[in-house]
């Protein structure tokens, strides 16, 4: 499957979750918006990317996680629309347009999208990891299968990588560590200098951690889906090294997105 396949099989799954009868006042679990309100926030963000990917020009938030958190309640406050069958079409037919318009642009050309800039591959990645993460929650919420498996996660490293940098918390102030993640048949590093972060293809010094995860675990776990006790605890993560107790403190460093 291409990275564009994915991104639109798994809207189709989230349309077909949505259109199966869901309630759209059905809670999410660990987050305070239902159903509804999370196919509107997918349809509303479908429609972003699309505009973005064909050359428009679309300020969203400031690109931290909190200013993206209240662009997102400002826009849902002025988009009604909670009927799931009505927004599981309109994300599966925003993430069709997503892709044809990107298919008429050079995979480097630089776009700015809410989370800052990044050439439009990466932004592809962006759209994908989005559809995964609330599409995840939608599928718990509604207790159906969801679509996050681990041969489609290394379509969202390009993005993922990209987004480390621009995520990290006050737990990073002056940290000093080199991180080699393996993610299933990905590697890469992760180098904190005085709090920040460079990721790299390999590590430019001995890794004071290697961390080795499950691909799906990796992904729930970095948009905070998962706490990395959880992932031990289903041993899909083990960590080791000259320091393996970093590999508790990494995912403590991030907010996730």
């Amino acid at each position: 499957m291409t990275a564009e396949g994915a991104i639109v099989v798994t809207a189709d799954r989230i349309a077909e979750l949505l259109q199966a009868g869901a309630d759209p006042h059905t809670p999410l679990r660990g987050a305070e918006w239902t159903v509804g309100e999370a196919a509107a926030h997918l349809a509303l963000a479908g429609r972003l990317m699309a505009d973005i990917g064909a050359g428009e020009e679309r300020p969203y938030g400031d690109g931290t996680p909190g200013g993206l958190a209240a662009a997102n309640r400002a826009a849902l406050a002025v988009f009604p629309q909670r009927d799931p069958a009505v927004l599981g079409a309109e994300i599966a037919d925003t993430a069709r347009r997503f892709v044809a318009v990107a298919a008429d642009r050079d995979p480097g050309e630089a776009v700015l999208t809410p989370m800052g800039p990044m050439n439009m591959a990466t932004m592809g990645s962006y759209l994908f990891t989005h559809l995964l993460g609330h599409g995840y929650d939608i599928a718990v919420a509604l207790r159906g299968p969801h679509m996050v498996d681990r041969e489609v996660v290394a379509f969202t490293l390009p993005f993922m990588r990209l987004a480390m940098p621009r995520v990290v918390n006050a737990g990073a102030t002056d940290h000093h560590a080199c991180y080699l993640l393996r993610v299933g048949r990905d590697r890469f590093a992760v180098t904190f200098s005085d709090g920040v972060p460079t990721v790299t293809d390999a590590p430019p010094r001995r890794p004071d951690c290697t961390i080795a995860i499950d691909p799906v675990a990796f992904l729930l776990l970095a948009l905070g889906r998962w706490t990395a006790p959880t992932a031990m605890a289903r041993a899909k993560v083990i960590a080791w090294g000259r320091k393996p107790w970093l590999g508790l403190r990494f995912p403590l460093l991030f907010t996730a997105p």
